[in-house]
């Protein structure tokens, strides 16, 4: 009975330590700020600057970055504020990672995603652009 005993413990020790272990290729989402082709080369840059992303695509209409990363490297958190460093605003279901104001500062004037004037006419050109096709 004692070995029986022994037996699940280990087990469930083993299986609770192979659950704890972090993803290599981990895919993780969420939502940054930006409006243009510069705001994507720039957030990707970003990501895969940070040891430990292997792969980052932000997509300019639905604004999530899609990430592959290895947490055994690097943790969510430093991959999005590395992204907040370069002046990229970070949405998240529970809370918002703001750029500072000399980073945002830093975008050139055609990403300034906080300016509703910038972003409308990023829209319209967006809008033209899609009745030519």
């Amino acid at each position: 009975m004692k070995k029986i005993i022994l037996i699940v413990i280990v087990s469930i020790l083993s299986f609770t330590a192979n659950a704890q272990e972090k993803n290599k290729n981990a895919k993780v989402t969420f939502e940054v700020d930006g409006v243009c082709g510069m705001c994507k080369k720039r957030i990707e840059t970003a990501a895969l600057k940070t040891k430990g992303v292997k792969f980052a695509l932000w997509n300019v209409k639905t604004h999530q970055l899609n990430l592959i990363m290895d947490e055994r490297k690097v943790e969510v958190g430093t991959v999005q504020q590395n992204i907040a460093n370069v002046g990229h605003d970070i949405i998240l279901k529970d809370k918002k990672i703001t750029a500072t104001l000399k980073a945002y500062n830093s975008v050139n004037p055609c990403c300034k995603y906080r300016d509703e004037k910038v972003v409308l006419e990023h829209e319209g050109g967006m809008k033209m652009h899609k009745k030519q096709n």
